[in-house]
């Protein structure tokens, strides 16, 4: 029996005991070691189990004391239909809806569930500060003199070193920074398009992205994508006669927080260099995982230099530090001759403070703390969702990042219900920003990087109440 079919049947077997009432609300559950002695299994295969059984919000953990049936009343919300983007290239940039949501950002009088970062109160801010004045020492010049063109390189060797956590097997030389995560796919889309050309991407996508490339002459192609493993393959393979270059994010997108199984980054990769299309890779989510290890990414897979891997630290450490970074592979000189002519250097404070947090040990022990968090948050707003929201309400299962995707009832408008909520002081994200089709209008994207509290609760619940 393979290890993800031992796993799925050991949790279908004890969430059957508790939806039996075989097992009761607060019941304690058997420990990881003991579920390992119990089923013969590995302890990843143990925690994959219990992690199951949180998503489906059968269960609660319980900081020090373990696992137990949850407490409160059980409702499987279904998951949002797989999207169906219409085929043609269609750019009807919600310009104004985007305006209005971006608008609030920084407000401290709002609940801002449109907020696509983790609070500030989540982020290690005084170990930081340590660093940046660390960071003014140790640089040449007190960090006031231009950086290398191809970026810090402490910097860009322990990014090359965590990427053997994935499979990247990255050298530091195969690394260029940049000034955060948009920076670097701006410059691979300039590298890779020209005006007029097609990108392919999910949908829904992040508003940004579709923004950038609208911004460059770029044609978008949203491909319908599934809501727990992302891009349909199928369609891609479809579209790929059309298509000049791709955008994808495999791991822990936004909105939809899915994962591309690994056999699925491994065909796209293979399809789109057997086609000469470019792959680029926003990985920026791929360390807020809520599994047992780090997923891959496709660059895993890449043979011949094809995939374009993007990522930063925004999501995870410090959104306003702006310190992001590209392993470009075959095209590192188109990169690295677009940098020196719109940045000539990135920031040499911040990446050398970054660098010196990574190579503490520190920023292991923060993303241990807030995956915890964030996969606890994930909870309880499933919880609150069940209780609160209407009947036909359906939520993604993010194995990771910061998103919840909601789908609501067709007669509910996201827009208007935005427009509501913000008399109430409550922003958030709704689903016609993550696309440039008329679709995703009864859907919104909720953050899960608010540090979970009753006033949270009550503004979820007063959110459904909007609703009827």
């Amino acid at each position: 029996m393979s290890r993800d079919f031992l796993y799925t049947e050991i949790a279908n077997g004890i969430a059957g005991q508790i939806r039996s009432g075989v097992l009761k609300a607060g019941d304690r559950l058997p420990s990881v070691r003991v579920l390992c002695q119990q089923h013969g299994i590995s302890m990843n295969t143990a925690k994959r189990v219990f992690w199951e059984l949180e998503a489906q919000s059968l269960i609660e953990t319980k900081p020090r004391s373990g696992y137990f049936v949850s407490r409160l009343p059980y409702r499987r919300l279904p998951l949002p239909e797989v999207s169906k983007p219409s085929p043609a290239r269609n750019h009807k940039e919600p310009d104004e809806l985007i305006r209005k949501v971006y608008s609030n950002m920084g407000r401290d009088d709002l609940t801002l569930f449109s907020l696509g970062a983790p609070s500030s109160t989540l982020l290690p801010l005084a170990k930081l500060n340590k660093e940046i004045v660390q960071a003014t020492r140790e640089l040449q010049g007190c960090g006031a003199e231009y950086e290398l063109l191809q970026g810090n390189l402490k910097l860009r060797r322990m990014i090359a070193s965590r990427s053997l956590a994935w499979g990247g097997n990255l050298m530091e030389s195969d690394l260029v920074t940049t000034s955060g995560g948009m920076n670097a796919l701006s410059f691979c889309m300039m590298a890779l398009g020209k005006p007029g050309d097609t990108i392919a991407m999910e949908s829904p996508c992040y508003p940004g992205s579709l923004q950038l490339a609208g911004s460059m002459g770029l044609k978008v192609l949203e491909l319908p994508t599934h809501p727990v493993t992302g891009i349909e393959i199928d369609a891609l393979k479809k579209a790929v006669p059309k298509i000049d270059l791709c955008l994808l994010v495999p791991n822990f997108n936004t909105p939809l927080g899915s994962c591309m199984p690994d056999e699925n980054k491994k065909e796209v990769v293979a399809l789109l260099a057997r086609h000469g299309i470019p792959l680029i890779e926003d990985d920026i989510y791929g360390d807020l995982y809520f599994g047992p290890q780090r997923p891959k990414c496709c660059k895993s897979f890449d043979e011949d230099g094809t995939v374009l891997w993007c990522s930063a630290v925004s999501k995870t450490l410090a959104p306003g530090y702006r310190v992001g970074w590209i392993a470009p592979g075959r095209y590192k000189e188109q990169i690295l001759k677009l940098k020196l002519v719109h940045a000539i250097s990135s920031s040499a404070v911040t990446q050398e403070a970054v660098a010196g947090f990574l190579s503490s040990g520190r920023y292991d022990n923060h993303l241990r703390r807030l995956r915890l968090t964030l996969q606890g948050n994930y909870q309880h707003y499933v919880h609150a969702i069940a209780e609160y929201f209407p009947e036909s309400t359906k939520t993604s299962r993010p194995q990771g990042g910061l998103a919840l995707w909601v789908e609501l009832d067709k007669t509910i408008n996201t827009g208007e219900l935005f427009d509501k909520a913000m008399k109430q002081k409550i922003s958030i994200a709704p689903g016609r920003m993550f696309t440039l089709q008329d679709q995703f209008e009864n859907c919104m994207r909720l953050s899960i990087g608010l540090p979970w509290s009753d006033e949270v609760r009550s503004k979820l619940k007063l959110l459904g109440k909007l609703m009827m």
